[in-house]
């Protein structure tokens, strides 16, 4: 599905029939260049919905319209994307020399003490207690947000 919606996208850009584009095809098309835009850009610490609203050449309320059916908002889900990628180089052996403040920088957070915050309000530790021990700090956080599993139903 996503593949014809990005091909029918692309003809009709060729042909310049946008108007024969379903809507919805357009807006999936038009989420995945959000999206790609997005993670190319998470080291600038600019990168903001204004910015990326202007990029894609739409209001920055269409662009939280498009993010409504994420049931985030685009500044959480730039945060998130961000949080994700510093956690992958804090758990990655051959990043384990690099500053933590760097890996922060890197993704395109503006200072270390907000970076500390939101990676241990999303992961329930600390970036260097994560750093020391990924796999605990991980099994902490599944355990935190996982839902409890139901009891076997007895057989008759």
């Amino acid at each position: 599905m996503l593949a014809q919606d990005l091909l029918t996208s692309m003809v009709a850009h060729h042909l310049e029939a946008d108007g024969t584009v379903p809507d919805d095809s357009r807006r999936r098309t038009l989420l995945l260049s959000i999206e790609r835009f997005v993670r190319q850009h998470l080291g600038d610490p600019e990168l903001s919905p204004e910015t990326v609203a202007a990029a894609h050449h739409i209001s920055i309320g269409h662009l939280h319209r498009l993010f409504r059916t994420r049931e985030t908002t685009v500044a959480a889900w730039i945060r998130r994307q961000r949080l994700e990628y510093a956690r992958r180089d804090l758990a990655d052996p051959a990043l384990h020399t690099v500053p933590i403040h760097l890996i922060a920088t890197r993704w395109g957070f503006k200072d270390h003490p907000t970076f500390t915050k939101a990676f241990r309000s999303a992961y329930g530790a600390s970036p260097k207690d994560y750093r020391h021990n990924p796999v605990t700090v991980s099994h902490r956080q599944e355990t935190r947000h996982s839902v409890p599993k139901r009891r076997p139903v007895p057989a008759p």
